[in-house]
């Protein structure tokens, strides 16, 4: 499973041609059908223990347009009252989450060399409405491990900026079964999703999600938990 293939996008978008900071990585076409359908099954199996579920703006509690979840030792949760952090529990189920798929472990180790697994995937689901606004991801403690991204389903415009908020954005298009990752001098980026492109691929409505859409995995490590700190 997640066999390397020939990108089925071999024409540029012109953002895609233009050089990307260092440390941050774009493998366009990394998965090909039959590996997407495979990493697919295991989020499936995932979704089934620790559903979506609506995260929430810290103190205006206004809602997220993307639907998430997570797998692994922690998961990334927001809402009103707790705000942004790691937690090991759904907030909604009350149980632990799953764990990470072995399919993507292996993707971790094969890309990064990192000796230490991920312990936490960010499961991100899309719609025709969702976006993602520019932020980068310094919640966690390890800052020295990378990110490592996974793109199923529809395509999606991916921002990546600069060190700071007001550095020239990039559009970048990943289609399904791109992959990115970055760390280094690239792991404090700002990035973000301004939006996908509904229809664009049929992987997500042949695999049973009647409306299509986007999932983005997102694996990275953290030292402890928000609900472990002292």
């Amino acid at each position: 499973m997640g066999h390397r293939s020939r990108s089925r996008h071999p024409t540029l978008f012109a953002s895609e041609a233009v050089d990307l900071p260092p440390g941050f990585h774009h493998l366009p076409g990394f998965y090909d059908a039959a590996g997407q359908r495979s990493i697919l099954v295991d989020i499936r199996a995932v979704l089934a223990d620790a559903p979506l579920f609506q995260q929430a703006m810290p103190k205006t509690g206004a809602p997220l347009s993307v639907k998430m979840s997570n797998a692994g030792t922690f998961g990334w949760v927001t809402d009103r009252e707790g705000g942004y952090r790691y937690q090991s529990r759904h907030p909604t189920t009350g149980k632990q989450w799953p764990p990470i798929p072995s399919s993507l472990l292996e993707l971790w180790k094969k890309l990064t060399g990192e000796v230490i697994p991920p312990n936490l995937c960010l499961i991100n689901f899309y719609d025709a409405e969702a976006r993602l606004g520019l932020h980068q991801d310094k919640g966690e403690s390890s800052l020295d491990a990378p990110v490592v991204s996974v793109s199923l389903g529809d395509d999606a415009t991916f921002l990546v900026g600069g060190m700071s908020r007001k550095d020239p954005v990039r559009r970048l298009r990943l289609h399904s079964g791109d992959v990115v990752w970055f760390g280094g001098p690239a792991r404090l980026i700002y990035h973000g999703v301004e939006g996908i492109v509904p229809g664009s691929s049929s992987l997500l409505t042949d695999e049973g999600f009647a409306d299509g859409g986007r999932i983005n995995l997102t694996l990275r490590r953290i030292d402890r938990p928000s609900d472990e700190m002292t």
